[in-house]
């Protein structure tokens, strides 16, 4: 299983300028989420963002440490991997992943790896990196963004998922685009990992501050009145251009669209 922390500020900001209070307690989540560590910075627009990725755990690496240092950007997603049994530790495995100008990192699993596979477009799924289901799930995404928007993109990729692998525990992830960052949650609470590890475990809460939103698995302190739970199967969009901030509840594939709720409007 992995960690998730994903921010969008008002203007561009080193990112451990953008993370302040939450670099600490997040690098120290690395301790036992060791199998490697990501992060995505939004670029200008029509450019690919800015991946560093390492193999190692994040504490106590240099390259973590310079990477949220001298990284000016007002949109990341970092991710600490802690790699499913039988999973290589290698950097085609190693989040998040990126296509073009988005980037994405998943906190879960499901199984068979290959259950979305029959779904993907063949020349994404040929340039696949590496051997995970995560990737997989991002490549569904990207196929579906060729018809739809990303938070239509992420529920219905999400569903697949559902209807086609034999398990999974969580299907929690973080999508960065040119205009926004997405976050979705989802979870299998019967999954032996959500009963072992608790119903806490797969959760996403957001923060809306003055000048900047936060999105964070658990592992770091979210005292209740300051963080906000994303709810299952629901879709968090962050604008990148003025901090607007939405909730979408995905929709069954047959049912009607799905509903939109302001959650905040970030203002000056």
């Amino acid at each position: 299983m992995c960690r998730l922390l994903g921010v969008v500020t008002r203007a561009p900001l080193p990112l451990d300028t953008a993370l302040d209070g939450l670099v600490g307690p997040f690098t120290e989540l690395s301790l036992e989420h060791r199998d490697g560590w990501g992060i995505a910075a939004g670029q200008g627009t029509g450019s690919s963002p800015l991946v560093v990725k390492g193999i190692e755990p994040a504490a106590g690496t240099d390259s973590w440490g310079r990477t949220l240092a001298g990284t000016v950007t007002d949109a990341a997603l970092l991710h600490l991997r802690l790699a499913s049994p039988g999973l290589p530790v290698v950097p085609g495995n190693t989040h998040p992943f990126t296509v073009g100008t988005v980037a994405f990192a998943h906190n879960g699993y499901f199984t068979p790896y290959d259950a979305l596979d029959e779904l993907i477009a063949p020349e994404l799924l040929a340039g696949a990196a590496g051997s995970t289901d995560s990737e997989r799930y991002f490549l569904r995404v990207l196929t579906l963004l060729r018809e739809t928007g990303p938070a239509d993109a992420l529920a219905r990729a999400a569903a697949d998922v559902r209807e086609r692998a034999a398990a999974y525990a969580s299907l929690n992830c973080l999508l960065l685009a040119e205009d926004a960052l997405y976050a979705y949650a989802d979870e299998d609470p019967e999954s032996e990992v959500s009963r072992r590890r608790g119903p806490d475990f797969f959760r996403l809460r957001y923060r809306v501050d003055e000048d900047r939103v936060v999105i964070a698995s658990s592992g770091i302190p979210q005292p209740d009145d300051r963080w906000t739970v994303l709810p299952y199967r629901e879709v968090l969009e962050i604008r990148r251009a003025d901090l607007r901030v939405t909730t979408t509840r995905a929709a069954p594939h047959s049912g009607p669209a799905p509903s939109t709720t302001l959650a905040h409007v970030n203002r000056r």
